[in-house]
């Protein structure tokens, strides 16, 4: 039996993502992760579980630059803005107006012809769509197409997305924008957007006493997360080692994405277990084996990965 045969790829050795997996280029989405649940001190009826495995990986998102592979090979430069952005709702679309209106034409290659007068039109009418959007159909929760906007496509791939020779870089213009500037991600992206690389499901479901309560997961924005589709992406980042040479970890370096899925309260709660776990973490490592440390703490695979090819990268 070869090296191959014994990995559970979690998708057909056909597939895209089985190739991508095969060939290295990242790692099988199914290993073992450590999870902690806690209540919600401002409602006991909300319980959030959390995959710590993903949190304190060192995942970096590689958008704009030669790490980043895109998920499709004749599209390596739009990363994985080739299917454009839905709108979570109203006020997702409301945000993104607004943040078009602020954001200079410079930092933004396929900016509309249109957009100045659609912004200083203070007539604007919802029904009338923006140069940046467009109607297409998403599956609800009944699983029926229904209409739904998400940005626009352009040449491929999403309208925002700044394509190589652009002066502010290769990238998302709204990300470029904010993080020049130093606007918050939640607010000037759409919400499927700076939610990436995190994953917040909010599910209803009754317990065995007939209450019902609201369960929130935090976890890993996988190819699963994509729905069928994400099978068919020749590459995808959050297991690929090569993303996984953050220095901070990724619950540090996505603070204000977890804050706006947590709420201040519940943000707390999670941020002093961690810097707990990060302490204990750094005496277990004073006295322990490594190979006893990873049982304990469940480092995520990428991120042992990116170590081996890189001593020098952290080890927090």
């Amino acid at each position: 039996m070869n090296e191959h045969t014994r990995i559970n790829l979690g998708f057909p050795r056909t597939s895209p993502a089985g190739r991508s997996i095969l060939s290295g280029a990242e790692l099988a989405p199914d290993f073992p992760r450590l999870w902690w649940q806690f209540t919600d001190p401002e409602d006991p009826l909300h319980i959030l579980d959390i995959d710590l495995t993903w949190l304190e990986s060192h995942y970096r998102c590689a958008f704009g630059t030669s790490r980043c592979h895109g998920i499709l090979s004749d599209a390596p430069s739009v990363g994985c803005c080739n299917h454009g952005a839905f709108l979570a709702d109203e006020d997702d679309r409301v945000a993104l107006f607004d943040a078009v209106s602020q954001m200079p034409a410079r930092y933004w290659q396929l900016r509309p012809d249109t957009t100045d007068d659609v912004i200083d039109d203070v007539h604007h009418r919802p029904e009338l769509l923006e140069p940046w959007l467009e109607w297409d159909e998403l599956e609800n929760e009944e699983g029926e197409n229904e209409p739904a906007l998400k940005t626009a496509i352009i040449d491929g791939a999403c309208i925002f997305a700044n394509r190589p020779g652009w002066a502010s870089g290769t990238g998302c213009a709204l990300h470029q924008w904010a993080s020049a500037t130093g606007r918050d991600l939640t607010v000037v992206k759409p919400e499927v957007c700076w939610q990436l690389p995190l994953r917040g499901i909010d599910a209803y479901e009754q317990r065995s006493d007939g209450q019902e309560i609201l369960r929130t997961t935090i976890t890993e924005y996988t190819r699963r997360g994509w729905g069928n589709g994400g099978e068919d992406f020749d590459w995808y980042c959050t297991t690929a080692p090569g993303c996984h040479e953050n220095a901070q970890p990724l619950w540090r370096s996505c603070r204000e994405e977890l804050l706006a899925l947590l709420g201040t309260a519940c943000f707390d709660i999670l941020e002093n277990h961690l810097i707990m776990r990060e302490n204990a973490r750094l005496e277990a490592e004073k006295t322990m084996s490594p190979e006893l440390v990873e049982r304990l703490f469940y480092t995520h695979p990428a991120t042992l990965r990116a170590r081996s090819d890189n001593p020098r990268l952290s080890r927090s």
